[in-house]
């Protein structure tokens, strides 16, 4: 026997009469009014390409759960794009739109008390901020990746979205002299088509977690946007989450703390994104799973070899990992190392997804035998400048020193920081402290990327190490740069104290990064600070200035 839905309303009552008449417009019956009620959360959004294509996802999602039993209503959220929303109040909305995107979900589907939900997702905040949504109200969901976007080329040679931002910044910097003209033709042919970034950033990084989690279909990650592959996996989700609703399979019976070490364990194999650390924190919090997810970076770090190579850690391209198997591949490659009785949306276990499973290319997802390297490249490192954390990220053919010690030279903002490299204030041997770039001091985590592009195309990028408490994108990775550095400024670290001529000491392999001042002399200079900054923010950065917890108490979620 079905069990009662909980969108479930008597027939004749004040409830019912009200949504029968709403619903009515859109041609909805007596009859449908027991069927599963299925949110489609739709992350479109015209200011970028990576959302162009979700409005046609959306429509044919709305056809497949008609047709599997289920009755569909699409809602919106917010649709953050590092490459367009981090124009204004300099990127500080980008962070901040993740929550924002949990709560705009929260109000609709809860508010309606729909049964299930289907999450479009695509660039990189819009994925931490579904599963977070889905985490918070504990109904069936089923994340589906919208895909990456096809990369073109340039004169002959390959272009994609990195490319052309890398060039720009060099152009920019004066390094290589592009003309508008050259520029133009690249920008016509780095994205050819709807879907996030075509590399191992942020995004596709996230879309790989969703799998590993359990979130995401198996095989569905990641994917070339608008192929046949992205669509069969529509019709796949669309009969799936109506069964969920029967089954009643709520991600918090998913998103258990073994879930969580095999997306840790994925992360670290693939050398995904430094994002992934905290949007996984987030994760777990609104799960309300006590877990500590910079703990297990730190664990598995030296456990977990490194299986693939992916743009910008390393040669191969987003479409020749997808050929080779994609997620699917490295699951089973490292299946003795995961907890593979975890359930997934699929109704089946890890273990029960990989049976039969084989990889395409071993050169593109390696056996754990023959791996690319065997020391991390997500190294969280603490110390005397970062007590609570640190991320450094390493690629896969890393060359740089994994020590460096000199003289700090400080700024406090990252265009700032990027005059400094035009004016020749940096000089080979400096470690540039970049600081009030925290979620709370941005407010909303500034990017460091532009900077560390500026650094390169100095020819300063392996003369020099970086200490920051922003973020960088999940596409750069350049110079020895210790991120998100916690406690950051704003909330009192250490980082907020250095001065320009201060000794500051790196060590990746033995993770640390100090600062070579006396204490008596902190506590001078912590005598002089006049307290917390002012709060100049307005609107939706005021509030999450004033409500934002520290990266690794709950991955920069808002919590009284």
């Amino acid at each position: 026997m079905e069990r009662k839905l909980r969108s479930y309303v008597e027939p004749g009552s004040v409830r019912w009469a009200m949504r029968r008449a709403q619903w009515g417009v859109f041609g909805i019956n007596e009859e449908d009014m027991e069927k599963p009620k299925i949110a489609i959360v739709n992350t479109s959004s015209n200011l970028a390409a990576c959302f162009a294509h979700l409005d046609g996802i959306a429509a044919k999602m709305k056809e497949e759960i008609r047709a599997a039993g289920g009755l569909p209503f699409e809602v919106r959220t917010a649709a953050p794009s590092d490459a367009v929303t981090s124009m204004g109040r300099k990127g500080g909305y980008i962070l901040p739109a993740r929550d924002l995107i949990v709560n705009d979900v929260e109000v609709a589907v809860e508010g309606a008390m729909l049964d299930g939900m289907i999450c479009l997702v695509s660039c990189d905040k819009t994925v931490p901020g579904l599963l977070m949504a889905a985490a918070r109200l504990n109904i069936p969901t089923i994340v589906v990746a919208c895909g990456y976007q096809p990369s073109g080329q340039y004169r002959g040679e390959h272009i994609d979205f990195e490319d052309l931002w890398l060039n720009a910044v060099k152009q920019q910097n004066g390094k290589r002299v592009y003309s508008v003209e050259e520029l133009s033709e690249m920008s016509k042919n780095a994205i050819l088509g709807p879907g996030v970034c075509a590399g191992m950033g942020t995004a596709n990084t996230m879309h790989i977690v969703c799998e590993a989690l359990g979130m995401a279909l198996p095989g569905s990650t990641p994917v070339l946007a608008n192929s046949q592959k992205m669509w069969d996996t529509v019709g796949l989700a669309a009969k799936r989450i109506v069964q969920m609703v029967w089954d009643d399979l709520k991600p918090r019976d998913i998103l258990v703390p073994e879930a969580f070490a095999n997306a840790v364990k994925v992360v670290l194999a693939i050398s995904g994104s430094i994002n992934a650390v905290k949007h996984l924190q987030a994760l777990a919090r609104e799960a309300q799973m006590d877990v500590d997810i910079y703990g297990m970076f730190e664990r598995f770090a030296d456990e977990i070899p490194l299986l693939s190579a992916v743009r910008p850690n390393g040669e191969h391209t987003i479409e020749q990992f997808e050929a080779a198997g994609g997620a699917q591949a490295v699951l089973k490659q490292l299946e003795s190392f995961l907890h593979t009785d975890t359930i997934t949306v699929s109704g089946r276990t890890i273990k029960e997804n990989l049976h039969g499973i084989a990889i395409s290319d071993e050169e593109v997802i390696r056996p754990v035998n023959r791996a690319f390297v065997n020391r991390p490249s997500i190294v969280l490192i603490r110390g005397s400048l970062a007590p609570d954390t640190g991320i450094v990220k390493l690629a896969v053919t890393d060359d740089r020193q994994l020590q460096f010690s000199g003289p700090a030279i400080v700024f406090n903002s990252a265009d700032e920081a990027i005059e400094g490299v035009h004016k020749g204030l940096i000089k080979p041997g400096h470690v540039v402290v970049v600081r009030g770039l925290g979620p709370k001091g941005a407010p909303g985590m500034g990017f460091l990327s532009n900077f560390v592009f500026a650094l390169n195309g100095a020819s300063l990028g392996d003369k020099v190490a970086v200490v920051t408490d922003g973020q960088q994108s999940g596409l750069s990775n350049m110079s020895l740069a210790v991120n998100e550095v916690s406690p950051e400024a704003a909330e009192g670290g250490p980082i907020g104290l250095v001065e320009d001529g201060d000794t500051i000491v790196i060590d990746v392999e033995k993770r640390f990064v100090n600062l070579e001042v006396p204490e008596s002399e902190l506590e001078l200079r912590r005598s002089r600070l006049n307290g917390a900054p002012a709060m100049e923010e307005h609107g939706w950065l005021s509030i999450y200035q004033r409500l934002v917890r520290p990266l690794p108490e709950t991955g920069g979620i808002l919590f009284k």
